[in-house]
């Protein structure tokens, strides 16, 4: 497992639960795609746990239209499969940054901070990518087991960030 916020201490920790931030925290990917679902999956999990300052939203692909979803957090978590990171998962910071996907109709987590920075300026909220490792993404493809299993890994992560809280929107 990869976790780049806790190994460079000029960073926030993203396990730090001293303050609560306000999160946002969105997953995309495509269920009829076997393992492209971790993402979705992860976020349906969380909703059910009800946390906190916690906002859950998910879509099959990030788009444009999202970038109005940024406003008023504290922190964005973009949750995705992707079958090139380390098992169970890696968590990383995301800067904004103008990629080939900017002119696209599926943007990356960091064409999309790029665009909130051009639309709103330079308030954007520390935003990070959980990419849950993933193995089988055919169409009609069921998750498979490894992915199951750092889904589970995953979604440790995330609960122990949020555990002492009680409410999901």
């Amino acid at each position: 497992m990869v976790d780049q916020l806790t190994k460079n201490n000029t960073n926030k920790r993203f396990g730090d639960t001293q303050s609560i931030p306000k999160l946002l925290l969105f997953g995309y990917g495509n269920p009829g795609r076997g393992d492209d679902a971790l993402g979705p999956m992860l976020i349906e999990q969380i909703t059910k746990l009800a946390l906190e300052q916690v906002t859950c939203l998910n879509d099959m692909q990030l788009l444009v239209e999202h970038v109005t979803d940024l406003v008023g957090f504290d922190e964005v978590l973009f949750v995705d499969a992707d079958v090139s990171c380390q098992a169970p998962f890696e968590l990383t910071q995301v800067v904004a940054e103008k990629d080939d996907s900017y002119t696209s109709h599926a943007l990356t987590p960091a064409a999309l901070l790029y665009i909130y920075q051009q639309v709103y300026g330079n308030n954007l909220p520390p935003a990070y990518i959980l990419r849950i490792r993933g193995y089988r993404f055919e169409l009609g493809d069921a998750l498979s087991k490894k992915a199951a299993i750092n889904l589970e890994a995953a979604m440790k992560k995330i609960t122990q960030r949020y555990e002492t809280n009680n409410t999901c929107s």
